[in-house]
């Protein structure tokens, strides 16, 4: 049983929530859109056994609250986490919202990445489909009208979590981060800073190994996202997970434990 290290980090104004615990090279994990740490349950103990682990709520989210909304970027919040913890180089993991920050975190900060691990990525400077845009739109008025309890209601019945819903044991985990969203990040939209040239236009610049994974179920855009990842990206490997949707890690933790231990150990 690992007893994990809990705590907050003052970085830039902002408490940022984490847990860490294991030792060795650092990992990183970062969640996905309107959830927060805890959607790593499955996965901190067994990477904390080879790995120092350190999992933490971004900003907006969880339990890491900013003060007051300005301008911030993702990616120099994990940076400037990094040196709180005194962190040369990391591998990092991150999973939809996560893993356009973990990517554009490649670009900015080359030298402090040592793999990369990108599960049914999101990515900057891609357009999503008009599907997936018609879906968000009502989500994000209710957001901008301080609705947050519709926004949330939304985000939780959409199409990208029915097979995380669809499995009885995930669906109550999941379901339980998701309603423990503050909602803060729906209410104070804009605010997120992006890189000057987006990743989506500078794939070929990325030096770190990369895993791309990507559920079998999940959503047309993110399959379109994970084969252009594959296809430009100069050190990838790609793995379709079977039987799992964007909640890649929740659906399938056991498979999903095995592929990214191995790809960590460079096998």
């Amino acid at each position: 049983m690992i007893t994990p290290e809990i705590g907050f980090a003052v970085i830039n104004d902002t408490r940022f929530h984490f847990e860490q615990a294991g030792s060795g090279v650092p990992l990183i994990l970062l969640h996905g859109l309107g959830l927060n740490l805890h959607m790593w349950d499955e996965q901190f103990a067994s990477f904390a056994a080879h790995y120092r682990v350190i999992r933490y709520d971004l900003r907006g989210f969880g339990l890491s609250l900013p003060s007051t909304p300005d301008a911030f970027s993702h990616t120099e919040d994990l940076k400037d986490l990094l040196d709180y913890f005194n962190i040369e180089r990391a591998h990092v993991l991150g999973l939809s919202l996560g893993g356009r920050v973990a990517l554009d975190f490649s670009l900015m900060y080359p030298n402090a990445l040592d793999r990369l691990v990108l599960v049914d990525p999101a990515l900057g400077g891609h357009r999503f489909s008009e599907d997936w845009l018609g879906l968000m739109a009502p989500i994000l008025q209710h957001g901008k009208n301080g609705d947050i309890a519709a926004a949330k209601r939304l985000w939780l019945a959409h199409p990208l979590f029915a097979p995380v819903r669809a499995q009885a044991q995930s669906r109550q985990r999941f379901e339980k981060i998701a309603a423990n969203d503050p909602g803060w990040h729906w209410l104070n939209q804009g605010f997120e800073q992006s890189l000057s040239q987006s990743a989506a236009k500078r794939l070929q610049e990325v030096n770190a190994p990369t895993l791309v994974v990507v559920g079998e179920h999940d959503l047309p855009d993110f399959h379109v996202i994970a084969e252009l990842l594959n296809k430009n990206l100069p050190h990838v490997q790609k793995i379709d997970l079977m039987d799992a949707g964007h909640m890649a890690n929740m659906e399938a933790p056991e498979q999903f434990n095995e592929i990214v231990l191995k790809f960590l150990s460079g096998k």
